[in-house]
């Protein structure tokens, strides 16, 4: 059985993966869905928060599992568990990009978005604080572009819960190399319905880094809302490639 480590989004914390965690669970897998520093419940200054913070906190968490994990990154913790794979390439069985950023050496998340321009009809999902350094949905985006096939209820709750992201996760290009990140396996899972990061801009990112394995959901950015069972059957089936192409 593997250990999962699921690395939440922007503006998410560590309760997005809650109608998951139980299926996987189920299946006999560990599972391990943190906040990370500054996000959800904890209490890290936003401040003090960078990509390499985070990438190192999911390293280290990584590092002391009995045995490699799986890193699964959504959205925006697609660069994160990019940079975790470089520091700790021995602690990762695979790397896991659920409709996330899939970002070559030396680019951020802001410049992979600017290749594919976002639909000119849909209107700001974000807006920055007054200084700059964080990120805040505006009213209705949470619904209208990360769960638009998501049931109301989950919806609700979901955009009850978000909060502001720090700007320094957008503008910070990810350092990998072909030795250590280039070493571990990776996976992505798509999502037909995606408005945040549309399933051109999915595709052109595993063309730029081809991954070994694609599952394809036919859903919205937020697959651990608006199809759980089958994010979970997507997720067991590459534990199981993984552990494969392991032995």
């Amino acid at each position: 059985m593997a250990t999962f480590i699921l690395v939440h989004g922007a503006w998410h914390g560590g309760w997005c993966w809650e109608r998951v965690t139980p299926l996987l669970e189920a299946a006999g897998h560990t599972v391990i869905a943190p906040d990370l520093p500054g996000m959800g419940q904890d209490t890290t200054p936003l401040a003090s928060v960078s990509l390499e913070l985070w990438a190192r906190f999911v390293a280290d968490l990584a590092a002391r599992q009995p045995e490699p994990v799986i890193l699964v990154g959504h959205s925006r913790g697609g660069i994160v568990i990019s940079q975790a794979g470089e520091y700790a390439p021995a602690s990762i069985r695979g790397l896991v990009y659920l409709t996330a950023f899939l970002v070559q050496d030396g680019q951020s998340l802001l410049a992979t978005m600017q290749r594919t321009p976002r639909d000119p009809a849909l209107p700001p999902e974000f807006e920055p604080s007054e200084d700059g350094t964080t990120l805040s949905l505006v009213p209705g985006a949470a619904a209208r572009t990360f769960y638009n096939t998501t049931e109301p209820a989950w919806q609700a709750r979901a955009a009850a819960l978000v909060g502001p992201e720090p700007a320094v996760a957008f503008t910070t290009p990810v350092a990998i190399s072909g030795a250590r990140y280039g070493s571990v396996r990776r996976a992505y899972v798509e999502c037909l319905q995606d408005r945040a990061i549309p399933i051109k801009a999915q595709r052109m990112m595993q063309a730029d880094l081809p991954c070994e394995r694609v599952v394809t959901l036919d859903c919205d950015h937020s697959p651990f809302y608006a199809a759980p069972d089958a994010l979970a059957e997507g997720l067991v089936g590459l534990a199981e490639h993984f552990a494969d192409q392991a032995e």
